[in-house]
């Protein structure tokens, strides 16, 4: 039996302290969040279907589309038609969205397999990169979740290509981001689809006031990319593109890293450089600093288990050689943790956050047989890997409420009621999204809140304005994490807004910025259990309130 004291910040009241006693495994001493489905009661009745193009993606956007900053969501469709679904829950309560109409034609809103946000012209509206079967689309944001199709005048042709995976950074001064999309079997290949992946594209913005990618650089090879991401793996300042991919399609290929140097043609690392061949069904990547030192560590999800990888310790940092700490952490994951399911499980969307706002570092997949393959789980209920103090994940999944019979993709892992406490949204094959609601820990009486947290805003200035690849240090006692700011990632999903960090009994942090040139903020020192605000430059973090 173990003791858990648990504490929260109540403003002018003071903390309140409640303890409770459970039956956990050795080493296991944090709370286990309690997740409630309530995806149709909250308006949103969303699947994602289609044939065998359409076994990968079915991805997520989440981000604030009319101001209010409510996580709204735009949910990939597949052969269905996709949606955007605009955020009215109230603070605290249950979760409410409402479909809204988008003026597009109706084919534009057709085989979407991905989405993610991005403020691509600086206009602080908020746009949508749709990843599709075929053109991919930028759609333009602009108030009250109005979307406009920017092709044209973006000089973005979106391609003809499979489009599975995205990430975007700044380089250098460029006004405008650098774009990379992840492509995946090339379809009108002779012998499609063994040994046939496409090349991945590179759109790096021209000079000029406006954004235009006319100019595309295909990164080749390409070994069927299903999740990319921008990433500062050794602490230069530059960060390079780190690419997962599916070797079920793939001849001689493997796992990728592009060396990318501004005004420079990329390059891949080499084993020279330190760079260790993995070939796994590469579905998608997370990242995050256990440490908090500045280099960080990776979850790829894959058929049969997730990889966790660490810099070697021995290794010069600056040698992309990597060790996988999966097993040592408990992270493997690699078959169904309850239903008597023995084959190995099928990974997809990977996450890192704190669900539970005790400053340590938790792990969601999402999980899903491909369509029908034998040789794998059939019920594969998703992950929730709950970090401890003992240094391990432990699997909570089950305990928490998410181990339904669906087929996971995509995932949002948000605080869409913001009362501080992370929500869950995952986007399944062919079976309606699941939507939980996360109601905190589960007592006796019903439930109480987690620990305490706070959620933080980014305000760059007139170029980048949300911050993109700046890097969020918090301070609470002798304890520091750190979260950065990045677009791609995940399994053909993405999000925008607040980041959030459980601060456990702390009842203040002090924040530092480090933003996207490298320049660091001063410390701001602010309380526990609120939405803040940080514009470069300013001396004090601004406080914002949501709306009972």
């Amino acid at each position: 039996m173990t003791f858990v004291r648990s504490c929260f910040y109540l403003g002018l009241s003071g903390l309140l302290c409640t303890g409770t006693v459970t039956a956990e495994q050795p080493g296991f001493t944090t709370d286990v969040p309690s997740l409630q489905e309530e995806a149709i009661a909250a308006g949103i009745d969303h699947s994602y279907t289609g044939p065998w193009e359409f076994f990968v993606g079915g991805g997520a956007a989440s981000l604030d589309c009319n101001g209010d900053r409510l996580p709204d969501l735009f949910l990939a469709g597949g052969s269905s038609a996709a949606g955007l679904f605009v955020n009215q829950s109230e603070t605290g309560g249950a979760l409410s969205f409402r479909q809204m109409e988008m003026d597009l034609e109706p084919e534009d809103l057709g085989k979407v397999l991905g989405a993610y946000p991005l403020d691509i012209d600086n206009d602080r509206h908020t746009d949508l990169v749709l990843l599709r079967l075929g053109r991919n689309i930028v759609l333009k944001g602009g108030p009250n979740c109005n979307f406009e199709k920017a092709n044209r005048d973006f000089g973005f042709d979106g391609g003809r290509a499979w489009s599975t995976a995205m990430s975007a950074t700044w380089e250098g001064e460029n006004r405008f981001p650098t774009i990379a999309i992840g492509n995946y079997v090339d379809r009108s290949a002779p012998g499609t689809p063994f040994g046939t992946c496409e090349p991945n594209a590179l759109l790096r913005p021209g000079a000029g006031e406006t954004p235009d990618y006319s100019g595309v650089r295909m990164l080749e090879p390409g070994y069927c990319a299903l999740s990319i991401l921008f990433t500062d793996w050794n602490r230069s300042g530059k960060p390079d593109l780190r690419i997962t991919n599916d070797r079920q399609y793939y001849r001689g290929g493997e796992e990728q890293l592009w060396d990318m140097r501004d005004g420079q043609a990329p390059r891949l690392y080499s084993s020279s450089q330190g760079w260790q061949r993995l070939t796994i069904w590469g579905m998608g990547i997370a990242e995050t600093d256990f440490d908090a030192d500045g280099l960080p560590e990776y979850a790829l999800t894959s058929m049969g288990d997730t990889k966790l990888q660490k810099l070697d310790d021995e290794a010069d940092e600056n040698r992309p050689t990597y060790r996988d700490i999966a097993y040592e952490m408990g992270a493997t994951a690699q078959r169904p943790y309850t239903g008597g399911d023995s084959k190995p499980s099928t990974g997809w969307h990977s996450q890192f956050a704190d669900i539970n706002n005790d400053t340590l570092t938790d792990l969601f997949i999402a999980k899903g047989n491909v369509q029908a393959m034998p040789d794998f789980a059939g019920f594969d209920p998703d992950n929730l890997l709950l970090g401890s103090f003992d240094g391990r994940f432990h699997e909570k999944g089950d305990a928490a409420g998410i181990a339904l019979d669906t087929r996971g993709r995509g995932a949002i892992v948000e605080d869409f009621n913001m009362d501080g406490m992370l929500d869950l949204l995952v986007v399944n094959r062919e079976h309606p999204a699941s939507l939980f609601r996360n109601l905190g820990a589960k007592t006796d009486w019903g439930h109480r809140p987690l620990g305490n947290w706070v959620k933080i805003e980014l305000d760059n200035g007139d170029i980048n304005p949300a911050g993109v690849g700046s890097l969020i240090s918090v301070r609470t006692g002798t304890r520091t994490q750190t979260r950065r700011l990045q677009v791609g990632g995940g399994h053909a999903s993405g999000q925008a807004g607040f980041a959030h960090v459980g601060l456990g009994v702390s009842e203040r942090a002090t924040i530092r910025v480090q933003w996207p040139d490298g320049e660091w903020s001063h410390p701001y020192r602010v309380f526990a259990n609120q939405h803040v605000r940080i514009v470069r430059g300013e001396a004090d973090a601004r406080y914002w309130y949501p709306v009972k």
